[in-house]
């Protein structure tokens, strides 16, 4: 999608269609005044009648206006200054209701909101309209994508416009990450393989020149001493995959920050199987890899001035003959060993040898994303991503950016008491805890191997897709990401 920022007279800027906020009391903002009277009060004998809704969020389309838009579409908000909760609202809603006309000019920034500039509302507009835009076509013979391709975000004057435009870079790169990130995840296993993520991360570095990809196969993995990942691994016909994707757009010499994603891409629980209802859905389980993917996307189109690495351990978990077995014992690249007692809590076995390996590029802070824990979406549902981490100032700046951006987690305690349930007879430690604290054990366990550099672990496992009639990957938490490397530029 084509973004835009502009300072515009909305008797002359041509669109689709124009999106005009109105109050509670049936005002509109200037913009949408000057629409109204250019239009002999049109807009406002529509609102007297009540036909657009009182709820935060309802809009009505109005098809036919004079002036530069073809169209005006009205957006009801509070009492202002409104909440940022309620802008958000306010611009999904809108955005939602624009997809099927080519394009689209805001005004929603002529809107007061609380504790927030017209860089966070254009940023957050931005981000409404580029989720909005996007739609799962790939596998439908005739399905068409959703028509939005071009936005533009009002800015008030010149002085408003400089932040306007920083908004407008910051939402648009968070939708463009979060829609590669969607469609990884939505694609089926039989599509996305960990051969499948390979090409696109190679496919990556072809088209931009800061950015290279490495990548382990299983030959070298286990050369390496990977044995903890190619215990899931060895499972499989497919192949398995340790992607690396360095992207040097900061200075020379500065440490990187190094993202570590899950690419499970298909979870069947291995010989511990899972029950069949709904095991369709395990092939989100390699929304933390998609979430790097679209980190790493979103990075290059900016240009960001940022040192990252994106790691991604790709496999498949898949009950076979040489599969693992509950009771199994392995070693890990750190040296640590392993007992496996259930094969399903196979993302902290290829995460383990991940976080090791991720330490070889001397990084500033790892932060690790993965789909890890059923036991996070009793705990938090899925609202809030699960945020563990060994430093306070870390877990502090991850929570802050996830206020901003509205792709909000929650810090879980990460406490030397919980480390004796992952004891083991028979090895260093076992992989699972039991059942009460099941997520803060599966980050315990991944905190024995990130003891080197400033950790951060994300449990996306309640965030990373939807259930139901809105089944699909919801691209979080990439606007966290984002927000949070862009914060540390």
């Amino acid at each position: 999608m084509q973004f835009t920022a502009k300072v515009t007279d909305i008797l002359k800027q041509r669109s689709a269609c124009a999106i005009l906020p109105v109050d509670n009391k049936n005002r509109l903002s200037d913009s949408g005044s000057a629409l109204d009277k250019a239009n002999g009060g049109l807009l406002s004998k529509i609102l007297k009648r009540g036909d657009l809704g009182s709820a935060a969020g309802s809009t009505l389309m109005v098809p036919t206006i004079e002036g530069g838009a073809e169209r005006a579409l009205l957006v009801r908000t509070s009492k202002t200054p409104i909440s940022q909760a309620e802008f958000r609202k306010v611009a999904n809603s809108s955005a939602t209701a624009v997809t099927s006309l080519k394009d689209a000019s805001s005004y929603l920034v002529e809107v007061p909101v609380t504790d927030a500039d017209a860089t966070w509302q254009a940023a957050q507009t931005a981000l409404a309209a580029g989720l909005a835009s996007y739609k799962f076509t790939r596998c439908h013979s005739d399905a068409k994508p959703n028509a939005l391709a071009k936005f533009t975000v009002h800015a008030a004057d010149k002085k408003q416009l400089k932040g306007v435009q920083k908004g407008v870079e910051l939402g648009g790169g968070q939708a463009l990450g979060s829609n590669v990130a969607r469609e990884l995840g939505n694609l089926p296993g039989n599509i996305c393989t960990p051969s499948y993520l390979v090409g696109e991360a190679k496919a990556l570095a072809k088209k931009h020149a800061k950015l290279s990809t490495s990548v382990l196969d299983n030959k070298k993995m286990e050369s390496l001493g990977m044995g903890s990942f190619m215990s899931v691994a060895k499972g499989s016909d497919e192949p398995a995959a340790m992607i690396a994707m360095n992207y040097k757009g900061g200075k020379a010499g500065q440490k990187p920050i190094v993202l570590v994603g899950k690419g499970i891409t298909f979870d069947t629980g291995g010989i511990s199987l899972k029950p069949g209802a709904a095991m369709d859905e395990m092939k989100f389980d390699m929304c933390g890899a998609a979430s790097v993917f679209g980190v790493m996307n979103a990075l290059v189109e900016m240009n960001a001035p940022v040192n990252v690495v994106g790691v991604v351990a790709a496999a498949e978990n898949m009950p076979s003959g040489r599969a693992s077995k509950p009771g199994d014992i392995v070693t890990s690249m750190s040296g640590k060993t392993i007992e496996i007692l259930n094969t399903d809590a196979e993302g902290r076995l290829v995460l383990c040898d991940a976080l090791t390996w991720a330490g070889k590029f001397k990084p500033s802070v790892v932060i690790d994303v993965a789909t890890l824990t059923g036991a996070c979406v009793i705990a938090l549902g899925h609202h809030a991503t699960g945020l563990y981490a060994n430093q306070d100032k870390l877990a502090n700046d991850l929570i802050a950016a996830g206020e901003t951006s509205g792709d909000r987690a929650w810090r879980m305690p990460l406490w030397d008491e919980y480390q004796p349930m992952l004891n083991s007879n028979f090895a260093d430690m076992q992989n699972i805890g039991g059942r009460e604290a099941g997520s803060v054990t599966a980050a315990c366990f991944l905190a024995r191997f990130a003891e080197d550099y400033n950790w951060a672990h994300l449990d996306i496992a309640g965030s990373a897709w939807k259930s139901g009639a809105a089944k699909g990957a919801t691209g979080r938490p990439v606007p966290l990401l984002l927000q949070y490397i862009l914060n540390k530029k």
